[in-house]
């Protein structure tokens, strides 16, 4: 597990490497420390790190946060926008700006995702899960298969659900919000 704490702006990806690379250009400092078999990096401002591809992530960012290519878990905590690409598992994402979110799957039957403004969600093995999704456009609820995951979305902007799968309207309103295709 890697625990990154941010107070501005960090970039996280994964790499064919062993180590953990911190760097950061700001005054404000960079301090990497290994606790228990978790590796802790605290950066003042704005920074990038580098960590194993098959690491697990929790990140604490004042501002943004792009996470890419990690093939563990992340959980995600921004002030500014989200941006999480190429993520095996979801835990958790939450961002004060826009949050666009392309993974593999989710970690257990409850995931929450929200944003400040606009969310953009693509999880390719979603296949057997209820939606409930709360945005500009007011409430509305789906289900995939049988519906045994819950995945909740809650946006102050628009809310686009990505996905291959056929999602059923489901009650009180029977109504379907912005759902599209994989590219």
């Amino acid at each position: 597990m890697v625990i990154v704490r941010a107070g501005a702006t960090v970039r996280i990806e994964g790499r064919a490497t062993d180590r953990v690379v911190a760097t950061s250009d700001d005054r404000w400092g960079l301090k990497v420390a290994r606790r228990r078999g978790t590796i802790e990096v605290q950066i003042g401002r704005s920074g990038e790190v580098l960590v194993p591809a098959g690491s697990s992530v929790k990140v604490y960012a004042g501002h943004s946060v792009e996470l890419r290519d990690i093939g563990g878990s992340a959980a995600v905590y921004a002030g500014g926008h989200a941006f999480l690409r190429g993520v095996d598992t979801l835990v958790y994402a939450a961002s004060g700006g826009a949050l666009e979110i392309a993974c593999e799957r989710v970690a257990g039957n409850d995931v929450q995702c929200l944003a400040g403004r606009d969310l953009r969600c693509f999880i390719r093995q979603l296949a057997d899960a209820r939606l409930m999704v709360n945005d500009l456009g007011g409430y509305w609820e789906g289900r995939i298969g049988a519906g045994h995951v819950k995945l909740r979305l809650k946006a102050g902007g628009d809310v686009t659900l990505v996905t291959d799968e056929d999602v059923i309207a489901q009650p009180p309103q029977y109504v379907l919000g912005r759902i599209e295709r994989p590219q």
